[in-house]
């Protein structure tokens, strides 16, 4: 059992170097000397006067602070590990050899998951995200299929310390839903989101289905970054159309059951957004502008287009073929990612959320192009 003990230790040490090259790569030091300077700007008399720009000054503020403080936790993790499996040699104490390797274990876990916020690197990674669920053709058992992706992606989000914020929600036609649309809230919402976006296949035995027969469905989950300067996005009145209807769906008694739910729909592309959410019709309005801004300013960014008036709506179609992932729940249970390859057998696992894998897997093949 000392062996193991050794043998721990060694890989303790060995891990000195690897988190050295991780601070370096998260540019701890950088941060800290740029963190001292945004912090100077925080006690100016003045830096109140300039409401939006003190509230994104305080914010880069918070996400320096824990990019530091999340690095040097790790690196005092490591030492005291490397001190208990020392001491625990000294003494010739086997009782320690569960603890040190399940330190062990944790901090490879945890320099892995440091390592994956270095690919986060894209200009728009570091922002919220904007997130909605559409169900393919199919009826119920696809409206199914969106709710159940609904959750799978809240439940990652809450789970993963973001904040999940619902704006709309249509209901399905008996279960399941026609469309939602979430915000997810917190630093690199959108990097890990991204890999999300795309058509999602299910086959599984339908519980809609009398005769219990096998079924294919599909939906999609659409990311986008909410984007800071969406207010450069100048829209024609002429352009949308505005709609008041009432509340309805998942948010319960949080949602306001009154006409002040609002859809807008962008003429010129078609797309539709709609916020259900806030406290008035007026402050629904305003997200739903807001995101259909940010709709159109990715378009536009993808499209490399001078004018709001050439873009054209770029949707793939919700079917076989379009996929980006597959989960098969009979007759036997897999969800297999067509870009990547990664794939597990635990799809319970995954449908509670559990999909960093496939989003750890998807940022290494991206980066590596």
């Amino acid at each position: 059992m000392i062996v193991a003990l050794e043998d721990a230790k060694y890989k303790l040490v060995g891990l000195r170097a690897d988190i050295k090259e991780l601070g370096n790569a998260l540019r701890i030091e950088e941060t800290k000397e740029s963190l001292k300077d945004l912090e100077a700007q925080t006690q100016a008399p003045d830096f109140w006067n300039n409401a939006e720009k003190s509230s994104k000054v305080l914010q880069v503020v918070k996400q320096g602070r824990d990019k530091v403080e999340g690095y040097e936790r790790l690196c005092a993790r490591l030492e005291d590990a490397i001190a208990l499996a020392e001491m625990a040699i000294e003494e010739n104490d086997e009782s320690f050899v569960e603890e040190v390797e399940s330190e062990l274990a944790a901090i490879l876990e945890e320099e892995e998951h440091r390592r994956i916020e270095v690919l986060l690197s894209g200009e728009y990674d570091k922002n919220n995200a904007i997130v909605s669920f559409h169900p393919g053709a199919g009826g119920t058992e696809a409206q199914d299929w969106a709710q159940m992706l609904y959750r799978m992606i809240t439940r990652w989000a809450e789970k993963s310390g973001f904040q999940v914020k619902l704006t709309d929600w249509l209901d399905g036609d008996g279960a399941g839903i026609k469309s939602a649309t979430v915000m997810v809230n917190g630093l690199n919402a959108y990097g890990y989101l991204k890999s999300e976006n795309g058509v999602h296949r299910l086959v599984r035995v339908s519980p809609f289905d009398a005769n219990g027969r096998r079924q294919t469905s599909f939906a999609s989950i659409e990311v986008m970054p909410e984007f800071e300067d969406v207010d450069a996005v100048v829209l024609r009145d002429e352009d949308l159309e505005i709609t008041a209807h009432r509340s309805s769906g998942a948010g319960g008694q949080h949602i306001n059951k009154t006409d002040s739910a609002i859809r807008i729909v962008h003429k010129p592309t078609g797309i539709v957004v709609g916020c259900q959410t806030e406290r008035s019709q007026l402050q629904n309005k305003e997200t739903a502008m807001r995101m259909l801004k940010s709709k159109l300013m990715e378009i536009k960014l993808q499209e490399r287009l001078d004018t709001i008036e050439d873009i054209q709506g770029n949707k793939t179609n919700i079917e076989w073929g379009a996929q980006i992932r597959s989960y098969v729940f009979m007759p036997y249970t897999l969800v297999k990612d067509t870009r990547t390859g990664f794939e597990t057998g635990n799809i319970q696992a995954v449908m509670d959320g559990d999909i960093d894998g496939f989003i750890n897997a998807y940022l290494k093949m991206t980066s590596a192009k």
